[in-house]
Parts: structure tokens; sequence; C-alpha cells
């Protein structure tokens, strides 16, 4: 059995004042061209197909029809689970709607005989799913509630679940099928990558209280297929053949440089599964450089490309910003960096709202804000002193 493994869609996400559904949209189309081409038999997507819980209607219609392109006419199943970013509510109203399309959505944490473990016939034979969309800690689920261990941490309810789900697709799938998982949750160890350069995934669930350990793999599954790191690679110390597909564009600049791909695995019942990656040619690569800026200005990589840029100046440079626009066509953010001047601060108490402003501003830009810059700060306070009613 061939199967696709995708995830990390992030449909209607944006970078900065720019829109990237188009992008978007020839990527997913990249993705549809390649799970023709690679024959497969089974497309899994482990979540984040949107980049809000309330996608624009575009997004949502773009995430639909590649839902539907991808299962050939109804010939090839489609799995998606929800991830942290989706609402889980508008997966399961979907749900019945797509179905006789063969998509089928798991926007829920359900019981393996609910609608939590599918049967699939593939072209290839039987495949049983096991559906781990995202878990928020805290949650209590009531098929999982009488496990001692549930009430642990949430390491210990990602492992019971896992384990759970894995022993039911295992018995689904028999001694011919093929038995998977796809889930979304991060595991000890993972690389998220970044360079200390903020990432799309949401700090508040990539934390140490979000990490699962490597025994939320289960050892008996032929492939697991992981969402929600978006930085491509194999879930570290996983017992099977384990994946964390990405993200499909670099999202933002802590994901600049990274190849996007998908995967495809070749998995046959009572051997190990073998797993491909193929790499994903569209969206506009992110790039971060630092320079003077006739340095910048001579690189042919800049052009075509989302750019942050660092220019090292001699101090400030009020048109920088207007001049950097006209020169890099896709130009995200653009730095003066200059040896500062060291403000003295002086004491706060009974300082007026204008002198605050004034320090801070100089000891941020090395040096004084305009006239103009200071009577708009005014205009803004005053706006917010009348405007609070208490």
């Amino acid at each position: 059995m061939r199967i696709l493994h995708t995830s990390d869609w992030h449909v209607g996400k944006k970078l900065g004042r720019y829109d990237r559904m188009d992008e978007t949209a020839e990527v997913l189309a990249e993705v549809c061209e390649i799970s023709v081409e690679q024959n497969v038999d089974l497309v899994v997507v482990s979540g984040d197909l949107f980049d809000r819980p309330s996608p624009p209607l575009e997004g949502l219609k773009l995430v639909i029809d590649t839902l539907i392109t991808l299962t050939d006419g109804g010939s090839r199943p489609v799995v998606a689970v929800a991830g942290n970013h989706d609402s889980g509510a508008l997966f399961e109203v979907l749900a019945p709607l797509l179905a006789p399309s063969g998509v089928h959505l798991v926007g829920d944490i359900k019981r393996p005989d609910d609608g939590g473990v599918l049967k699939i016939d593939t072209p290839a034979g039987l495949a049983a799913i096991a559906c781990f969309p995202f878990l928020r800690e805290g949650r209590v689920v009531d098929f999982m509630a009488d496990k001692d261990s549930w009430y642990g941490t949430y390491a210990d309810k990602i492992r019971d679940l896992s384990q759970t789900y894995a022993e039911a697709a295992i018995e689904a799938a028999g001694k011919d099928g093929v038995a998977l998982l796809t889930a979304h949750f991060m595991v000890t160890g993972v690389s998220i990558g970044g360079h200390g350069i903020p990432r799309g995934e949401r700090e508040l669930h990539i934390g140490q209280a979000y990490a699962a350990t490597e025994q939320a793999i289960p050892p008996t599954l032929h492939y697991v297929a992981m969402g929600h790191i978006h930085a491509p690679q194999k879930v570290p110390s996983s017992p099977v053949p384990a994946e964390y597909a990405g993200s499909l564009l670099q999202l933002d600049f802590g994901e600049a440089g990274e190849q996007k791909r998908v995967v495809v695995v070749e998995a046959v019942s009572g051997q190990r599964a073998t797993v491909e990656s193929i790499e994903l040619q569209k969206g506009r690569p992110l790039v971060r450089a630092t320079g003077t800026w006739d340095e910048l200005m001579s690189r042919d990589d800049l052009v075509d490309v989302y750019a942050d840029l660092v220019v090292i100046t001699d101090g400030p440079d009020p048109g920088l910003a207007d001049r950097a626009r006209q020169a890099f066509p896709y130009l995200v953010k653009v730095e003066a960096r200059y040896d500062k001047i060291e403000a003295d601060r002086p004491i706060r108490s009974g300082v007026s709202w204008d002198v605050l402003f004034e320090d801070y501003f100089t000891t941020r830009q090395g040096t004084p804000p305009s006239e103009e810059l200071l009577e708009a700060f005014r205009e803004v306070h005053a706006s917010a002193i009348d405007g609070d009613t208490g």
C-alpha cells in the first residue's frame, strides 16, 4: 500500500501584509499532482489544514476542493484529523458532507469503535487508520477517564490514548491489512528549528506542558503520520517508521531555508514500512539577510523572495523603509542597525507621559522623536484617556 502523508497546510495564513492564498493553492495543486505521479492508494493529512478555527471562505473552499481532488474521483480515500489551529467542530460538520466523496474528517477525540479508528478499503487492500486530533491539556476524554494514569501528566494521556488506538487499529487491520496512526502532537526531542526566530507553531502548544514522550509512538503499527511540527523530520526515538511531514510552505522566518516536502510510505502487512521524501517546489522562499545597503543591493537572491533585512548604517535612516520597499518587491521587514546612544533614564515617578515616551523612543532608536511623532503620541494618549470610563 502506498500512502501519501502531508500536514500543516495552514490555509489562510498571511506573512505580514502579504496574502499567500495563491501560493498555497499552487503548492496544494503540486501535492495533488504528486499523489497521481506516485500512484498512492491512501492520503493522510495530520492536522492544521487551516491557520485559524474560522477560516476565510476562500480558504475553506480551497481545502475542500483539494481534499476532493486528492480522492482522484473517489477511488483514493483521504483521511484528515484536526490540529490545534483547526476547529474540531467545523471538521465534524463537514465530515458527513464530504464522506460520500471519499474524504474522512475527524475533528474530535473518539472511541476507537465509534469513529476513532477507521477501517477503509483502498485499491491496495484494507487500511485501519487510528485518528488522533489535537488534545488540549486538561480535557477529559470520557472513554479514557477510568484509567488510573489519565489524571497524570499530558504525556501520560497521549501515551495511553495512542496505545489504545494502536491496539484497536491492529485488531481492525487483521493479518492482511495495514495499521496506521495519524496524530497531531509534539514528541520530546523533536527539532523545532528557527534559531530563536518565532515560528508558525503556536508557542502555547509546543512547550514542555504539551510534550509527549517516545512512548506515545506504539511499536506495533506500520506507520505513524505526525503533524504539528513544521520542520520536516523523523519522530525522535520512534520504534517504527514515523515522520513529521512538516508544513507545505515556509510560513515565517523561523522556517526560512527549510526544504518542504510530502512523505510517501510503502507499507506491506508483516513488513517494516519504507519512507521516501518528495521535495516540494512551489512557494516563494523566505530569506533573512544582514549587511550594508550596498551589500544587500548587490545580492541577486533577494529579488524574488520574501525578505527580512537588517541594514547596517552609521545612524538613523528615516528613508530606509521606503527605499527598501522600492528595491525589494517582497519586503516583509527592514531594520537599521547602528550604535545607539544610551539615554539617561529619568526617575519615573511623577514624570509626564510625553517625557516617558520621548525617553523610551530615544533609548530604542538612538535619536529623539520628531515633533510630529510626539504630537501623534499626544493625540493617541488623549484619545485613550478620554475613552477610559473606568
